[in-house]
């Protein structure tokens, strides 16, 4: 069964991990998909791998900064154009900084907001009136386990994605009255081609890494992306009809 069958969605990050395996979730379960990414490049490889493992999908690239306000508009009119609807928006996009509380940067807090928490609500602002013409519009907000369980060193980090929780209740609150629908779902830790990339500066492997036992959760593994984005597909489906406001822990058992 086709669950997004004649919908179309907004997807940010695309060009990611949870962005990348989201889209193509989408796509094999019939949606139209718009995918949004600063990286032009890696974009055009993430649509064109989905166009070869779903052969029927209708898949738009937007290269775009979501972290700049304009993009949020331009980013709905572009697959407005493209597609004449919109039904999911997932806002996925975040960048990462390494920095204890005590020396961040005020430039540094300016980049992480505007992409982490920013973009999230002006993605909504500009994304709510075809969402609620859709009549059964939803959108998934993409946080993380430590929004609840926060580290030292990644402060601002957390600050956003702790901020993405209540920005998703607070629309629950005021769109359930017109048919939109808005959750959450907090990855752990999960094996995206980021941390890929960084742990080859130490040695290891992707094999290594989805081989290694770890201690950050009580499956003592790393998620593969679409172990993440299989929640989002469930949430944005008319099969979470009943849900709202609601947040998802996909951390195979974060330990706190």
């Amino acid at each position: 069964m086709a669950r997004l069958s004649g919908k179309a969605a907004i997807i940010t990050g695309g060009a990611g991990g949870i962005g990348a395996a989201t889209g193509e979730v989408f796509a094999s379960e019939g949606a139209k998909v718009a995918l949004v990414d600063i990286d032009a490049g890696a974009l055009a490889e993430v649509a064109a791998h989905i166009r070869k493992q779903v052969p029927s999908a209708q898949v738009l690239e937007i290269a775009r900064d979501v972290g700049r306000e304009a993009s949020a508009a331009a980013i709905v009119k572009e697959t407005l154009d493209a597609f004449g609807r919109l039904d999911i928006l997932v806002n996925n996009a975040g960048i990462r900084s390494y920095e204890p509380l005590d020396e961040a940067k005020a430039e540094t807090w300016q980049k992480i907001l505007s992409v982490n928490l920013l973009s999230y609500a002006y993605l909504a602002r500009e994304a709510l009136p075809a969402l609620r013409q859709s009549g059964k519009g939803a959108m998934v907000n993409i946080s993380s386990t430590h929004a609840y369980n926060p580290r030292a060193g990644m402060g601002q980090y957390d600050v956003a994605k702790a901020g993405i929780i209540s920005l998703t209740k607070t629309l629950a609150f005021e769109e359930a009255e017109r048919g939109v629908r808005v959750n959450a779902v907090c990855p752990g830790l999960t094996l995206t081609p980021f941390h890929v990339r960084r742990f080859a500066a130490t040695g290891k492997t992707e094999h290594d890494l989805r081989t290694e036992k770890v201690d950050h959760n009580i499956q003592r593994r790393w998620a593969d992306p679409k172990e993440v984005a299989w929640p989002i597909l469930w949430l944005a489906s008319d099969e979470a009809s009943f849900m709202t406001a609601s947040v998802i822990m996909a951390d195979g058992g974060t330990r706190v």
